[in-house]
C-alpha cells in the first residue's frame, strides 16, 4: 500500500492532471509578472506622446520596429499602455476578490452560523441584489459614488459579494452539525472561536475556487465600466478605458481595439481555467 502523499504534494498532483488549469497558471504568472515588471519591460511610459507617430500600425503591419504594437491617436506607445494596463487591470482584479471576499465570507459566517432571523433577513437581502442585472448593478453604484477606477473597484466588489455570501452560508450549515464543531462546543470554545478556528478553514477550499473565479468577473466587470466612461477615466492606462478611446478609430484602426481586447480575454480565460482546475484538485469525489 502506497504512502499517502502531504496535502500539498496531494493538490499540486490532482491539479496538474488538467491540462488547461496548468495553462491557466502559466498564463496568469506571465502576465503578473509582466504587471511587476511593467517599468522595466515597457518601453516608454504609459502617457509619453510622440506627436509625429500618430495611429501607426504594428510592426507585423507594415509599422516601425520603434512601436512594435503600434500607437494610439495621440501618439502614445500602444505596448507601453497594455503593458501598464496589466497592472491596473490585475490591480483591479485583486482588489475586488480582496473587498468581496473578506465581507462576503463574514457575511456568509453569520448567516450560516446563527440561522433563523438573521440568516433569513442576510438572505433576502443577497437575494434582491442577485436578481439584478450585476453590469446594472455596478452602473448605478458608480453613478451614485461618481465615476473614477476607485469606485469602479467597489461597485465591482458590491456585485460579487453575494455570491460569497451564499457559497460560505452553505458550508457553513454543512459544517456546524459535525462532531468536531458539537466538541469545541462542548468544552467550551466561543462562537468566534468556533467560526474562525474550527468552520472556517474547512470553508477555504470552495472559497479559493470562487476567488479565482471572482478575479476574471472584477476584471471584466471593471473593463466594462471603463469602456462605459464610468471606470478609470483617462489617462489612465486599463484596457477597458483603452478600448473606448478607441472607439472611434474601430475601422481606420483596429489594432487600438483588438490588442486591448486580446488581453482582456487571455487574461479572464486564464483565470476561467485556473479556477476550473482549483475546484478539480479539491473535489473530494474527481479524486477517487
Amino acid at each position: 500500500m502506497s504512502k499517502p502523499l502531504p496535502p500539498l504534494k496531494e493538490f499540486w498532483y490532482f491539479f496538474r492532471q488538467n491540462r488547461g488549469a496548468v495553462i491557466g497558471l502559466w498564463v496568469i504568472g506571465l502576465f503578473l509578472l509582466i504587471a511587476i515588471f511593467a517599468p522595466f519591460l515597457a518601453p516608454y511610459t504609459e502617457s509619453q506622446m510622440f506627436p509625429d507617430a500618430l495611429k501607426l500600425p504594428p510592426v507585423w503591419s507594415g509599422g516601425t520596429a520603434d512601436f512594435i504594437a503600434g500607437t494610439d491617436d495621440v501618439g502614445r506607445d500602444l505596448l507601453s499602455r497594455l503593458i501598464y494596463g496589466a497592472r491596473i487591470s490585475l490591480g483591479i482584479g485583486f482588489m475586488v476578490v480582496l473587498f468581496s471576499m473578506s465581507i462576503g465570507a463574514s457575511i456568509g459566517l453569520i448567516a450560516g452560523y446563527a440561522g433563523g432571523f438573521i440568516d433569513g433577513a442576510i438572505m433576502r437581502g443577497v437575494d434582491i441584489l442577485m436578481a439584478l442585472p450585476s453590469i446594472l448593478l455596478a452602473i448605478v453604484v458608480v453613478s451614485i459614488l461618481g465615476p473614477n477606477l476607485f469606485n469602479a473597484i467597489v461597485a465591482v466588489s458590491i456585485v460579487a459579494i453575494p455570491g460569497f455570501v451564499r457559497l460560505v452560508r452553505a458550508s457553513v450549515r454543512s459544517e456546524k452539525s459535525k462532531q468536531y464543531v458539537i466538541a469545541s462546543k462542548s468544552y467550551g470554545a466561543s462562537h468566534f472561536r468556533v467560526l474562525v478556528k474550527n468552520i472556517l478553514p474547512n470553508c477555504m477550499a470552495p472559497l479559493i475556487v470562487q476567488g479565482a473565479l471572482g478575479f476574471s468577473d472584477g476584471i471584466l466587470n471593471a473593463a466594462a465600466l471603463g469602456f462605459l466612461g464610468l471606470g478609470a477615466q483617462p489617462p489612465t492606462a486599463e484596457w477597458g478605458t483603452m478600448l473606448a478611446d478607441a472607439r472611434p478609430f474601430i475601422e481606420s484602426s483596429p489594432w487600438l481595439v483588438t490588442l486591448p481586447g486580446l488581453c482582456i480575454l487571455i487574461v479572464v480565460l486564464g483565470f476561467n481555467l485556473l479556477g476550473d482546475g482549483l475546484r478539480d484538485a479539491f473535489d473530494p469525489r474527481l479524486k477517487k
